[in-house]
């Protein structure tokens, strides 16, 4: 499913009214659209006669509130509207609710907001058609003042917003904070950037897609018609659907070989078991072949964690990678038919040596000396990555990178708050302007590519913000691109396991509790069940 910015979504709004479904039309089509989906969900709770308020805003959003309160009256529903500001007699949304005999009453000749706190003790349901994605100003006035009524209400109706809550923005998710958080989203033909970016996610709800009319038309792809400027990202939502169109088939007759090898670079006297997890989730992935290229001095410990993975012997010192070690490292490297997949940076560390070594492999590397099926940056590796000169002309491209806030910020400069601002925007623009690809960890993950194309997943997990889970989402990844999957395509379906494994123990453990290495045995179990179509 695309993902749209407000610009985009009113640019295809636009083409689709050059193509004959006209703007009147459209409103009619979510209005209807937003008391369906809202008349199902009355129907699963226990009211015989339930009783809804309409919060009508004063542009279009509130006309399609209009055109759903409409619809909800004549399934038999007890409707009330409330308008934030009169509307013309002669707008026909309008006309048609009166002449449906609604209750209507409006703030300007609310006196103290008596009829609104009259209506709001007698909704079950509360629809907020207030502002929708046309509009990203502070709450003030007299809006202010009937979200606040709204909000008092005790005990809470069932809320619905259509688009959004208001004080959403839409594109960067920020909120504002008089916001009325609901329970039910419903938004039109296309979820929009802010619905998947934090707090304004956390404010939304479940979220609906209802349809306006414009995927009947015989249009074209927008953004070859498209007046925006370009490039014009091309951002989808995840699901298991597009993974399993990704995920290889793996014939009866493979051997170990045919899945591919994964060199796991990494690890410290102070972050041993971080390489072991990552090791392991490149098997579990589906890698044929798992070597650790790690210190002397944790062999022993890794060798218990991870029976199965094969060793790159490096010298050391002080328990520690150091440029000593990289001749046998790319030994290594050059010896593997068809090129290795390489995860760099688990439990690394970040001393002076250790700094040095990632300077010279990355040298080796972009120079190109062996054979690579792709290179996977994580953790201390990101940090090192961040404090050389023009850090991105030094990879392999396109190289995959995975920081989470504070990683990112680093990477790029900027404070944490900044990347947090808009997450969506900041991984498109980053993975263009570094021409590599970014994993951008967190509620929501973003998988970006140079180019401007993005991927979304539908995941937000508290119980995944534990230590050691983004060693795991390492592993996955170079796990598929040893089996020879396309860097952006491996980065996709890697994150998307990862991300399905923490719901599927979510599911059945809470959110709270989760080790890193809980996600391994499941890996598994998602590819299949996906591979399944289940």
């Amino acid at each position: 499913m695309e993902i749209l910015s407000v610009a985009e979504m009113r640019e295809v709004e636009r083409i689709a009214d050059a193509h004959g479904l006209s703007y009147a039309q459209m409103m009619q089509n979510a209005g209807h659209g937003a008391a369906a989906l809202i008349l199902r969900r009355l129907s699963a709770l226990p009211m015989a006669h339930p009783r809804a308020l309409v919060l009508v805003g004063p542009g279009n959003n509130g006309g399609d509130g209009l055109v759903c309160a409409t619809a909800l009256a004549k399934a038999g529903v007890t409707v009330q509207c409330y308008l934030l500001k009169p509307r013309d007699d002669d707008d026909p949304v309008y006309a048609a609710a009166r002449a449906q005999g609604l209750c209507i009453a409006d703030a300007q000749n609310d006196v103290g907001l008596r009829a609104l706190r009259q209506m709001i003790a007698q909704a079950d349901v509360v629809v907020d058609a207030l502002l929708g994605t046309g509009v990203s100003r502070p709450i003030e006035g007299a809006l202010r003042e009937v979200l606040r009524a709204v909000d008092a209400r005790r005990p809470r109706p069932l809320m619905i917003a259509l688009d959004g809550p208001t004080g959403m923005n839409y594109d960067t998710g920020a909120l504002d904070p008089v916001t009325v958080p609901v329970d039910l989203t419903i938004t039109f033909h296309a979820p929009k950037r802010g619905h998947y970016c934090f707090p304004a996610a956390g404010a939304c709800g479940e979220l609906e897609v209802a349809p306006i009319g414009i995927e009947q038309l015989a249009m074209q792809d927008w953004r070859l018609t498209s007046q925006l400027q370009p490039p014009i990202p091309h951002l989808q939502l995840a699901d298991d659907a597009l993974i399993r169109a990704l995920l290889p088939v793996r014939r009866p007759d493979a051997h170990k070989g045919t899945f591919g090898r994964v060199a796991v670079i990494g690890g410290c006297s102070d972050y041993i078991g971080a390489p072991g997890l990552t090791a392991r989730a490149a098997y579990r992935a589906g890698a044929g072949l798992v070597a650790l290229a790690a210190p002397e001095a944790i062999k022993p410990s890794l060798a218990v964690a991870c029976s199965e993975a094969t060793f790159i012997s490096l010298p050391e010192t002080q328990d520690r990678h150091t440029p000593a070690a990289l001749p046998h490292l790319v030994a290594w490297l050059a010896a593997v038919k068809d090129g290795a997949a390489v995860a760099l940076g688990p439990g690394l560390g970040q001393a002076p040596e250790t700094a040095a070594f990632v300077a010279d492999l990355l040298e080796v590397l972009a120079s190109r000396p062996v054979e690579l099926k792709g290179l996977v940056c994580d953790a201390d590796a990101l940090n090192l990555l961040a404090r050389l000169p023009d850090w991105p002309a030094r990879l392999p491209a396109p190289a995959i990178l995975t920081p989470h806030a504070g990683e990112m910020a680093r990477l790029a400069g900027a404070t944490v708050d900044a990347i947090q601002s808009d997450r969506i925007g900041n991984a498109l623009k980053y993975a263009d302007a570094w021409g590599h690809i970014l994993v951008l960890k967190g509620a929501y993950t973003v998988i970006a590519a140079p180019g401007c194309r993005g991927i979304v997943l539908p995941f937000a997990n508290s119980a995944m913000a534990t230590a050691g889970t983004g060693d795991v989402l390492a592993g996955c990844i170079a796990g598929l691109l040893a089996q020879g999957l396309a860097p952006f395509d491996a980065a996709v379906c890697g994150a998307y396991l990862h991300g399905a494994a923490g719901e599927r123990w979510r599911k059945a453990h809470g959110d709270t509790g989760m080790l890193a290495g809980d996600l391994l045995p499941i890996l598994p179990e998602v590819r299949h069940h996906i591979m399944k179509g289940d």
